[in-house]
């Protein structure tokens, strides 16, 4: 029998189920092989053994603003949360603080800033500016954009601009050459200002008026019109978060029309409702588009339990708490952090409901690689995939983000949650990166992660 390099033992958790005795085996830091054992063991230089714990593919985090404002987090504290919580590679958003990441030379200053900072590995979405269209798209793909985000919603014309509805058909045909996709922030403009000014005429300014003025028939909206400019072009259209459940039917219905239409849930959505958090934490559970209630939060848990859910991520960013704490719920920025909790709260809450933790996988994981074009390397513990995995031990704990300092920020939407699972050890490209509650790997450990296309520029 082969002597593997790696050994690491314990409860696999693969897309297709379960090994309750099981073992990864890793060369080069690569998976050379996952199987069972009853009594033995295949032997191995180093054997790690973590019987009685699960072990996970390593998350890969869909949607993480490092960036989003300046002189806060940046790559080398959003990793580091990332390994904390077994996310080996974090995919993050073209929207920095200063620089909309709309052509080659703004990508490849920020990829070599990430690339001297990260200590996971990541990718990067590119984006266009509105007066310029699809200019750069071309460019942009060459520098090895993961994909390419858009906003049906305009919250600043220059860091994050709505891309009117010709322009992102433009962009999106030539995105369709390539074999990549479009992921789109999913609110119709003008129902949302409209109903923003309402509620301000009215002084309805407290928690409830965030869900009012961007209400579920706005989100609804521009979802069809995402998959329709998708339809239209040939292009993989992707939702990048979905608060309720009637966004999950479209994207059904368009599946079911043959379209390679796919849809992403945020983990807010899947833990907090406006019912109970939002009312509680007032500016803090601020995100886009609103939380929903208890009974849409149910709703979505469904949905992944059957499989309409592609990804799961957190639209993690880290705002300085000033920015999340004012009475008037139109002054708070929108977003909050997840990254340290994206895993654990994902299989706390799969557990509670009895859905199998293959689910977890898929939309953590393996969905996720396979939607970036990254399957070749990322996203599964199968042969000659990179050996990026978490091991999860189930252990009751009450969360408090002021402990353990993985977070950049010391406070989070999830303080107070009690909390089921919790990450004990990160593993990327066969090297530990998160072990013994400390963060192991140095900033530069992460790499730049390019997908695959399998397509080409007709000429």
């Amino acid at each position: 029998m082969e002597k593997y390099q790696q050994l690491v033992l314990g409860h696999v958790v693969l897309a297709s189920g379960e090994i309750e005795n099981g073992y990864v085996a890793i060369n080069q830091g690569k998976v050379i092989h996952v199987g069972s054992f009853d009594v033995g063991f295949p032997s191995a230089e180093v054997v790690h053994d973590f019987r009685g714990h699960y072990i996970f593919p390593a998350a890969i985090d869909a949607q993480v603003h490092s960036r989003s404002q300046k002189d806060q987090e940046d790559f080398i504290w959003s990793t580091h949360s990332a390994a904390a919580g077994g996310v080996g590679t974090i995919i993050d958003m073209p929207y920095d603080a200063g620089r909309l990441i709309c052509d080659a030379e703004r990508f490849e200053l920020k990829k070599s800033e990430a690339k001297a900072q990260a200590r996971v590995d990541f990718a990067l979405y590119g984006t266009v500016h509105p007066d310029q269209g699809d200019e750069k798209i071309d460019e942009i793909i060459s520098a090895g954009a993961i994909g390419f985000k858009f906003s049906t919603f305009g919250t600043d014309p220059e860091r994050f601009p709505r891309i009117p509805p010709k322009t992102m058909h433009d962009c999106m045909a030539k995105i369709a050459k390539y074999g990549l996709f479009a992921g789109v922030h999913n609110e119709d403009d003008e129902t949302v200002k409209a109903m923003i000014a309402e509620c301000k005429a009215k002084g309805h300014h407290d928690y409830s008026a965030h869900s009012a003025s961007r209400p579920i028939y706005a989100e609804n909206l521009a979802i069809n019109q995402v998959y329709e400019l998708g339809a239209d072009t040939g292009c993989r259209a992707h939702i990048v978060h979905c608060s309720n459940h009637r966004g999950y039917e479209i994207c059904q219905s368009y599946q079911r029309q043959g379209f390679d239409s796919t849809i992403e849930a945020c983990l807010h959505y899947l833990i907090l409702c406006e019912d109970e958090d939002v009312a509680r934490l007032g500016g803090r559970a601020k995100v886009n588009p609103p939380i929903r209630s208890k009974a849409e939060r149910e709703a979505l848990w469904q949905h992944l339990a059957v499989g309409n859910i592609t990804v799961v991520s957190t639209d993690h960013v880290s705002w300085s708490i000033d920015r999340k704490t004012h009475p008037n719920i139109f002054d708070n920025a929108s977003g909050a952090t997840g990254l340290a909790l994206l895993l654990t709260l994902m299989i706390d809450g799969a557990a509670k409901r009895g859905i199998p933790l293959s689910r977890i996988v898929q939309v953590l994981s393996y969905n996720p690689a396979r939607l970036f074009s990254i399957q070749h390397q990322k996203g599964a513990l199968e042969i000659g995939r990179d050996a990026d995995l978490a091991i999860v031990k189930k252990e009751s704990y009450t969360y408090d983000a002021k402990k353990g300092g993985y977070n950049f920020s010391d406070w989070s939407p999830y303080d107070g949650l009690s909390i089921d699972y919790q990450v004990i050890a990160t593993m990327v490209r066969g090297e530990w990166i998160f072990k013994d509650q400390n963060v192991l790997s140095p900033p530069g450990f992460g790499q730049f992660v390019r997908p695959l296309i399998l397509k080409k520029v007709s000429t």
